[in-house]
């Protein structure tokens, strides 16, 4: 561990729990399974620059405030990047679904926690997840990694406008509305034994923001890394809706078809980025799912900016893993 997180743990009670470090995503994050202490708990060691934890402090505290299920901070030290949180223990709603769980309860209690989220009045101060943010993070990897792979050389000016263009129009109709949590799938989420909505505990959620709600349904019923059956996700998008009365459905399923267009594209493009650039490989075997909901997202109607886009420039035999990567995308 990092230098002064011996003297952390150990002024909050946690210098001989037992340290069980946890399998790491792509941050700077590291998080510690402390065993032993006055309380299960975990460590999370952030380092600054490259992290901050106090968009997690805000967020967590806006989530238990509505009600919801997130890890209580036990004790905080921000400047050196150490919070001792609540450990609401070590089978997220991921394990399940891979361990045989019947998905379908699972998905609809995640969707009644995330329309519970979305119900309650958003923090200040949340960056913007809107059309404009939106276009700049599906730019940089579309145009940036997966077009010149694709196609030998970068696009032209012309071709970044109209994409930019395409992507704008798109987005336009659906404005940036409320707490969009940018992360809300399985391996962020926690069933728990509580009542509701509490029956979900929601992690990782740091990278909160002001935008559509449709994005996050999107991210949880058509997930990048695993498949979703149709009577789960339908079923799950139901009950979203079910306790949105505010909502009109149609809108918001027309809003759920434009953000995935955007969320698919740009994530079918970041895994030829990780692959390239960082050496992940294995992110490409999620790329045909990412095309493949892509191309669903694009029967509707509200897409058809994008649609048109992709047809003038994408042949649809490139809506793939490039060509020159196939043979990493096993």
């Amino acid at each position: 561990m990092r230098e002064g997180a011996e003297a952390f743990l150990a002024a909050h009670g946690y210098g001989a729990a037992v340290r069980e470090p946890l399998p790491s995503d792509a941050s700077f994050r590291r998080y510690v399974r402390l065993v032993g202490g006055p309380r299960p708990a975990l460590l999370m060691d952030a380092p600054p620059p490259q992290e901050d934890v106090r968009p997690f402090l805000h967020v967590g505290s806006h989530l238990l405030r509505a009600g919801l299920a997130a890890p209580e901070v036990i004790a905080a030290d921000p400047a050196q990047g150490f919070l001792l949180l609540e450990d609401l223990g070590e089978q997220t709603m991921a394990h399940r679904l891979d361990a045989g769980a019947d998905p379908a309860p699972l998905y609809v209690a995640a969707a009644e926690a995330l329309a519970a989220l979305h119900a309650a009045p958003p923090p200040e101060e949340l960056p913007r997840w809107d059309a404009a943010r939106m276009g700049e993070t599906a730019a940089a990897t579309f145009l940036q990694w997966w077009w010149p792979e694709a196609f030998g050389a970068p696009p032209g000016e012309d071709v970044a406008q109209r994409f930019h263009a395409a992507l704008a129009e798109m987005l336009a109709p659906f404005a940036a509305r409320g707490f969009v949590h940018r992360d809300y799938f399985p391996a962020n989420l926690m069933p728990l034994d509580r009542p509701a909505p509490r029956h979900m505990g929601i992690i990782d959620f740091q990278d909160a923001a002001f935008g559509h709600p449709a994005y996050d349904l999107v991210s949880l019923v058509e997930d990048a890394r695993r498949d979703v059956a149709e009577d789960v996700r339908r079923d799950a998008v139901a009950a979203y809706l079910a306790r949105r009365a505010d909502l009109d459905a149609e809108a918001f399923r027309a809003a759920m078809a434009v953000h995935a267009a955007q969320r698919h594209l740009r994530v079918a493009a970041l895994w030829v980025r990780l692959a390239r650039r960082d050496g992940k490989w294995h992110y490409l075997r999620h790329g045909p799912r990412c095309w493949a909901l892509l191309e669903r997202a694009l029967q509707h109607p509200a897409t058809a900016p994008l649609a048109r886009f992709l047809d003038t420039h994408v042949p649809r035999d490139l809506r793939a893993n490039p060509a020159s990567l196939t043979e990493h995308a096993a």
